[in-house]
């Protein structure tokens, strides 16, 4: 079979390198083998969230911890800002929880803004807030220190923020911030495969969790930090892609985080060159797009199914033809991960060459 390269905005492309990886020999996750391997990345995990505190593995989805989040920390009610399709599903998963939530409903498309949140919050009665950082199925990319500002305003409510596809594309410095939880999945930006969640808190994270009984066991803040004190991890790790995501770290700090932040930025324009120069416009408004992937908004009215085939029949490069209810009116293209100047250029070619073949 032909491999398929994958521009969609997560699961990224994976590299050879980082498949290597995963293929060293198996360790016991309880063996001091292990402990080393966890002691090796977690200095370099801190500086990427920029945090004294420590980042936690999850061997699950981000929406583990997702879920996870809302069962340690909301004890009263959770202010869910949704613009789009995973925040508003995180609205779904606080009610699953059993938990009062309040939706802040926005068009997809549009950010959250510092001043919607304040007059929500001032209503009273939160003790949490979720915030979706990149929105990954309209590409927007939400205020998220201005957001950050606000919520300090409300000391009784602690800020839930998904990086899942901002993280390592931007700065976010988490102890700066103020944040409260910071969490994301490998497999976007971090160009892992699927199946592992990060994750740091802070400690007045960890003293809400600490007075919540039925925070579960799984995903438990109290006992990932107590496990992380002894590098350990509460359940079994999957600990081949442990490698990898060290493997990637070694790769990131090598790079430089300035130079990754650029050149993320810079791929990022790449592609809004190509939707400028094609006559499409874009979903999210100027100054809030995300700089991992780019949702352009079909002003064009092209069949975006036959884009999508022809340009996976003819160059075996995948992209994503919209999400949810904006499927059709948008198509989405990722730059995330370790994509560069030249394999972006492959891609902006094969896509005029797939325009020029539709006649567009």
């Amino acid at each position: 079979m032909p491999h398929t390269k994958l521009f969609i905005p997560g699961p990224v492309e994976v590299s050879a390198a980082t498949m290597a990886a995963m293929t060293q020999p198996m360790i016991g996750h309880r063996s001091k083998d292990f402990q080393n391997l966890y002691g090796r990345i977690m200095p370099m995990l801190q500086q990427l969230f920029v945090t004294s505190q420590p980042v936690f593995i999850s061997t699950s989805s981000a929406w583990g911890v997702m879920e996870g989040s809302i069962r340690n920390l909301v004890a009263k009610k959770v202010l869910n800002c949704c613009c789009g399709a995973f925040s508003d599903k995180w609205y779904d998963v606080s009610l699953a929880c059993g938990k009062q939530a309040e939706a802040l409903r926005v068009p997809w498309g549009q950010p959250i803004t510092p001043e919607a949140v304040d007059a929500a919050l001032s209503k009273g009665g939160f003790d949490a807030i979720t915030v979706v950082h990149s929105e990954t199925s309209t590409g927007v990319l939400n205020p998220l220190r201005e957001i950050a500002e606000v919520v300090r305003k409300y000391p009784d409510v602690l800020l839930i923020t998904d990086t899942v596809s901002s993280f390592s594309t931007v700065p976010i410095p988490f102890d700066e911030l103020g944040l409260d939880v910071m969490l994301l999945g490998v497999q976007k930006a971090l160009a892992l495969p699927p199946g592992m969640a990060l994750f740091a808190a802070s400690n007045r994270a960890f003293e809400r969790a600490a007075t919540m009984q039925d925070r579960g066991y799984y995903f438990d803040f109290i006992e990932f930090r107590k496990n992380a004190e002894n590098l350990m991890t509460p359940s079994t790790p999957v600990i081949p892609l442990i490698y990898a995501l060290e493997s990637k770290l070694n790769e990131i700090f090598a790079e430089g985080l300035d130079a990754r932040f650029e050149r993320h930025a810079r791929l990022n324009r790449l592609v809004h060159d190509w939707v400028d120069r094609h006559g499409f416009g874009y979903l999210p408004p100027d100054g809030f797009r995300s700089k991992a992937l780019t949702c352009v908004h079909n002003t064009r009215e092209i069949d975006t199914a036959a884009f999508v085939s022809a340009l996976k029949k003819d160059f075996n490069f995948a992209i994503d033809g919209g999400y949810g209810k904006i499927k059709g009116t948008t198509f989405r293209i990722s730059n995330m991960g370790d994509e560069t100047d030249a394999t972006m250029a492959e891609l902006i070619s094969a896509l005029d060459a797939t325009a020029a073949k539709l006649g567009f």
